[in-house]
């Protein structure tokens, strides 16, 4: 009977998630554009057809999951390094604690609109340095090879301190007592890191890596505001490929197609990155 406690949250899910894609797949198997009205008409899964053909779909899933593993990579890594230090005990950490958690405060298009200055040619700060120092213009914002990077950085600065706060929670979990004992028996901080910590941090990573994936995957104000998917299309993701289809070409059943092939995507890579992650034993503790 336990089930019926989890039912209402369960059909809330079902409503909010379950029929959007349901619709979506239903749209799908339909053409909706402005050569039929706008009204849905079936096509006998040409949408599908269509995107298997289709390169610029491929090239910004490409893109999108580039964009994703680079991002949240770094994320983990930087927000684990931080929430190490602020889990420690010294003055002013409760400040610093807060002051932290501003760039994960602003709005995402605020943000962006943020470092489209700074990385402005030729008036933008990272520029003025770079002139300063004697080396070519950067152009970030106008080299395919550098501007994927560019807003991967934008993106890092924005979501590390989410990150930072939810590993944060997690140390804040683990009781002193096992590092005392642990320190009593002659291990070393080194040690205790992959022998306590990690073990005992690895549900909130996981959590961390699912949140954030699934909003990497789905990239759009960001590099909207930031780069508008250029130069040429190599920063464009999956979502602004939808919006592009939905919006600009008033093709409702392909977007709804892609961005259907996005979430089935989206989910086959935490699937697998899940399985991986669980039969690699990155995160077991030191055998004594």
């Amino acid at each position: 009977m336990n089930w019926l406690l989890a039912l209402p949250a369960l059909l809330l899910m079902a409503l909010v998630f379950g029929w959007p894609l349901l619709r979506y797949g239903w749209l799908s198997m339909h053409a909706s554009s402005v050569l039929t009205g706008l009204e849905p008409v079936p096509n006998q899964g040409a949408n599908w057809i269509r995107l298997l053909e289709d390169p610029r779909f491929w090239q910004d899933a490409v893109q999108t999951l580039r964009f994703g593993a680079v991002s949240v990579g770094l994320e983990i890594v930087l927000a684990l390094a931080m929430a190490l230090l602020l889990d420690q005990r010294w003055r002013g950490r409760g400040v610093v604690r807060a002051l932290s958690l501003l760039p994960w405060a602003l709005p995402t298009t605020m943000m962006a609109l943020g470092w489209r200055w700074i990385f402005n040619t030729p008036y933008g700060p990272l520029e003025q340095f770079a002139q300063a120092a004697g080396v070519a213009p950067l152009n970030l914002l106008s080299n395919p090879d550098w501007t994927w990077f560019a807003t991967v950085m934008a993106d890092v600065w924005k979501t590390t301190p989410f990150i930072t706060l939810l590993l944060l929670a997690g140390l804040q979990t683990i009781p002193d007592d096992l590092y005392s004992a642990f320190r009593l028996e002659g291990g070393k901080t080194r040690q205790a890191i992959t022998a306590i910590t990690l073990p005992l941090l690895t549900p909130y990573i996981l959590i961390s890596i699912l949140f954030r994936t699934a909003q990497a995957a789905g990239v759009f104000d960001l590099i909207q505001v930031l780069t508008g998917g250029g130069p040429a299309g190599s920063t464009e993701s999956i979502a602004q490929y939808a919006y592009l289809n939905a919006m600009r070409f008033l093709d409702f059943g392909y977007s709804a197609t892609v961005m259907l092939a996005g979430f089935l995507l989206l989910s086959l890579v935490i699937f697998t990155a899940a399985l991986l992650l669980q039969s690699s034993g990155l995160f077991r503790p030191l055998k004594s």
